[in-house]
């Protein structure tokens, strides 16, 4: 079964109603951890300097960042920290992205080539959960474009690629049944060939919170809250699931197998969060705290479909941001503004 329902993009999500909780799961490949990443969103009032926030992100093991679109003040900011990054577009500039290459030029110019010496790209991300929808078509023509740019600039090494919502999916459930939704496969699956003949990640933004929020009563806290506690829910073809990271995730990985991605093509969880208030159900410091932390700990154990393969992952958001619309939205950072911590997460955990 799946539930539609909003997402951080005021998209639809589909989400889970299934059972168990244990553990999301944050960064890496083999041995190591590859990425503990923080998005750093940027919509609100009064938010510390870029410069102030970059040296927060190091003092507290955050290895990378996520922007959700360039800007020059941070990217300067993070010349030199080591810090990981994977810059998005603004969904706006996805039409002038496909459709005319030298403001894709124009872009890497102005965004990507004059910082590539000193900060660590990791990823252009081109668009943010616009599939399914109006602009789903633009997205892969965006990210050719953007690619030939980096190319002619001497940066063939950032690759490109999007983040999609979990309403990509039309079916979810049982985690091995995944599969793209009618509405997405015509934009989801030549990008899957795209990305998998480069070696590539698709981004996937993961929320486990709005489908416990939407329905408690079916959907065990336990279970959303990646609580090592809590029970096998789902058993899937001999396959048992006690979490509900690990089960959307696999649905898409399955999704991903039946368009021709086979299990070379790895996801990259680019959003997950709890709220920690605002008023939706189930959002508090406490479940947020929870959510969180559990995450972290779960670094590196995989998932039923890819065991032993970390996932790198990035915590949405580094900041309570006061002017994102008013509710839980305003409520996932892990920081006030004056970045005093909204609860305290242990990132060194994610090594251990």
């Amino acid at each position: 079964m799946v539930l539609p329902l909003r997402s951080m993009a005021g998209k639809t999500i589909v989400l889970w109603v299934a059972a168990a909780c244990s553990l999301l799961l944050f960064c890496s490949s083999l041995s190591g951890v590859e990425a503990i990443g923080v998005n750093y969103g940027m919509i609100g009032s009064d938010l510390p300097s870029p410069d102030k926030v970059v040296a927060l992100y190091k003092s507290r093991n955050i290895t990378d960042v996520r922007l959700f679109h360039p800007d020059t003040s941070v990217l300067e900011a993070l010349r030199g920290s080591g810090l990981g990054v994977v810059l998005g577009t603004l969904n706006e500039h996805l039409a002038p992205l496909a459709s005319d290459a030298s403001f894709a030029a124009s872009w890497v110019q102005s965004y990507v080539q004059p910082f590539a010496g000193s900060v660590r790209f990791r990823y252009i991300n081109a668009g943010n959960e616009v599939i399914p929808g109006e602009s789903a078509a633009l997205v892969l023509p965006a990210m050719q474009n953007l690619e030939a740019a980096l190319q002619a600039a001497g940066l063939s090494s950032v690759p490109v690629t999007t983040a999609v919502a979990t309403s990509v999916l039309g079916s979810s459930y049982p985690p091995s049944q995944g599969a793209f939704s009618e509405a997405a496969l015509p934009a989801v699956e030549p990008i899957v060939s795209f990305l998998k003949s480069r070696g590539t990640p698709l981004l996937v933004n993961v929320y486990p919170y709005f489908a416990y929020s939407a329905d408690p009563s079916s959907v065990p806290l336990d279970y959303a809250l990646l609580s090592s506690s809590a029970a096998v829910a789902v058993t899937d073809n001999g396959v048992e699931y006690a979490n509900m990271f690990d089960a959307i995730l696999d649905a898409v990985y399955a999704a991903v197998e039946k368009v021709g991605g086979g299990e070379s093509l790895e996801l990259v969880v680019s959003e997950t969060g709890w709220p920690s208030g605002g008023g939706g159900y189930g959002a508090s410091v406490e479940n947020a705290a929870a959510y969180v932390n559990n995450l972290v700990r779960h670094v590196g154990s995989g998932t039923p479909r890819r065991p032993g393969k970390a996932v790198e992952t990035y915590i949405f958001a580094i900041f309570n941001e006061n002017q994102k619309p008013e509710g839980v939205e305003r409520n996932f950072g892990l920081f006030q503004p004056d970045m005093t911590e909204v609860y305290h997460v242990d990132f060194s955990a994610a090594s251990s």
